[in-house]
């Protein structure tokens, strides 16, 4: 098992986030990489020097490029982020990118599913020739385009190159989520581990997701998730890729939480 920081976990928390800090933690835990989630408002020539100066290899860069629309001309500028984010992950020497499949309120997801399929189609091409690995993940909320593994891999037979980065609590939104890693095992190329609080109940703080239940951002191995069955499941397919720690809760710090979850994790193996 190779864990990998993400950038995004730190971040979130804005009043804890610096960027050295953060991959000294990295090094500290002995974690064996790092997801830079966006550039940081950084050069990316900078961030690669910081993380070689750590022994810590860039794994992936994530990035947001608004690819859910109809047309090719409301997609232009989605596909211009997303040229820019693939030259961004050759520099940080990261051989895959991740390109997060947001929803439109009120549009169906099987509407926003066509619509990303169709942007993605644009943008494989660019990694292609980036030599990098495009990846979607499974996405959470009752009207996401990807969320189990039938979605993505509808996505996967119509975007030539196109693979998965695994969202284990995500895909528990939808279904049970060590089935749906088998189920799209051959495509998996890198993967976030997460966990979540669950209800049956609307209450505040809580989302309505697409299994129609409701949840709320837990710490790695204090919430729902079986996290040995879904590892049991990447061993016996012989996934020897990374797993980013996510972590959206507020109960601890970011480098808590990280450090807690790393903890949690390397006592399954």
């Amino acid at each position: 098992m190779k864990l990998s920081m993400m950038s995004y976990t730190v971040s979130r928390q804005k009043e804890h986030f610096d960027l050295k800090k953060m991959l000294d933690v990295t090094a500290e835990l002995n974690m064996d990489g790092i997801d830079f989630v966006t550039l940081h408002d950084t050069d990316p020539h900078t961030l690669r020097k910081m993380a070689d100066d750590r022994s810590l290899p860039v794994v992936c860069h994530t990035f947001h490029a608004p690819l859910n629309f109809s047309t090719a001309a409301e997609r232009a500028a989605g596909v211009a982020a997303a040229r820019a984010g693939i030259a961004a992950a050759v520099v940080l020497g990261a051989p895959v990118v991740m390109i997060p499949a947001t929803a439109k309120p009120g549009k169906p997801r099987e509407a926003s599913r066509r619509d990303w399929i169709a942007g993605l189609r644009e943008v494989a091409p660019l990694a292609a020739d980036a030599g990098v690995t495009l990846t979607v993940e499974n996405f959470p909320g009752e009207n996401s385009a990807f969320v189990t593994a039938a979605d993505v891999l509808e996505a996967v037979r119509s975007v030539p190159g196109l693979k998965l980065t695994y969202d284990n609590g995500n895909a528990a939104t939808g279904e049970e989520p060590a089935q749906s890693f088998r189920d799209c095992a051959p495509h998996v190329v890198h993967a976030h581990f997460k966990d979540w609080l669950r209800r049956d109940d609307e209450a505040e703080g809580w989302r309505k997701m697409l299994d129609g239940k409701y949840y709320r951002a837990a710490l790695i191995g204090e919430g729902c998730l079986d996290h040995a069955a879904c590892l049991t499941a990447m061993k016996e397919a012989g996934y020897d890729g990374y797993i980013n720690i996510e972590y959206e809760g507020d109960t601890y710090t970011p480098y808590e939480g990280v450090r807690r979850a790393v903890e949690y994790l390397r006592t399954l193996t």
